[in-house]
């Protein structure tokens, strides 16, 4: 019987401590749909990385900064781990990347007044490109002639941009083209137009500081967790959920 006492604390103990995890600062930026403050659990890609690390022994204090601010302090080890990042040879100097947990799918906007053809990115050399801020795209935008990179942090302000005739054409992810097109646009939305540019997809990993000494356990941990949850189908769900509250763009 004291045995039996004696073995139920110890699993108990451990338990306890797995569950309360160890905690360490993980960064996202403010990008909706897939981070954002105002938006249920943060938004998709935390609803997902949250319940992944809910599967493991680490628990994340999760900060939404600007982008910037996030990944610079994350590279030099002021931070943990970033949330929700696009892979690139040049941030895997400094970032031990996850394994994929979201696929991201890329796209161009115009105007529809804009009565072009557009079927390859060497098209739109001469032409003023709206981008986001140190955003990884994986496209080789010097090899496009004359193109003018007009950066802003967020989505919105290159949208509003095009309206006005301040760039030629915008970049976006997918997801956040539909849902801000729908929430700010609205009464305009028809004015936009997809470019028919068939763009490389992008995938959104957790990645930790490789200055961190729990980084690799903690990725290693993390990619247990995540395959678990790809199998049961229960990130999938989630993923399902939130597409299924945005409308596309055509």
């Amino acid at each position: 019987m004291l045995k039996w006492i004696l073995a139920s604390l110890v699993v108990a103990m451990f338990c306890g401590t797995a569950q309360a995890g160890q905690e360490f600062t993980l960064m996202a930026n403010t990008s909706p749909p897939y981070a954002d403050a105002k938006l249920p659990e943060q938004g998709l890609a935390l609803e997902l990385v949250k319940t992944v690390f809910a599967k493991t022994a680490f628990t994340p204090k999760i900060t939404i900064e600007n982008w910037s601010r996030a990944l610079e302090g994350t590279e030099v080890d002021v931070y943990d781990a970033l949330a929700s990042v696009w892979y690139s040879k040049e941030r895997d100097k400094d970032l031990l990347f996850s394994k994929p947990y979201l696929r991201s799918e890329l796209l161009i906007l115009k105007l529809r007044s804009n009565r072009g053809t557009y079927t390859s990115l060497d098209q739109l050399a001469g032409s003023r490109l709206g981008i986001r801020t140190d955003y990884a795209y994986g496209i080789d935008f010097d090899a496009i002639p004359d193109l003018t990179l007009v950066q802003q942090d967020q989505l919105v302000p290159n949208l509003l941009n095009l309206l006005d005739g301040k760039v030629d054409f915008v970049i976006a992810d997918q997801r956040t083209a539909a849902m801000q097109l729908h929430e700010f646009f609205s009464d305009k939305i028809t004015q936009f137009a997809v470019v028919e540019i068939a763009l490389p997809p992008v995938e959104r990993h957790v990645a930790a500081s490789r200055a961190w000494p729990d980084a690799e356990t903690m990725i290693a941990e993390f990619n247990r967790a995540l395959d678990a949850a790809q199998k049961d189908g229960s990130l999938q769900a989630i993923i399902d959920k939130w597409d299924e509250r945005y409308g596309g763009v055509e």
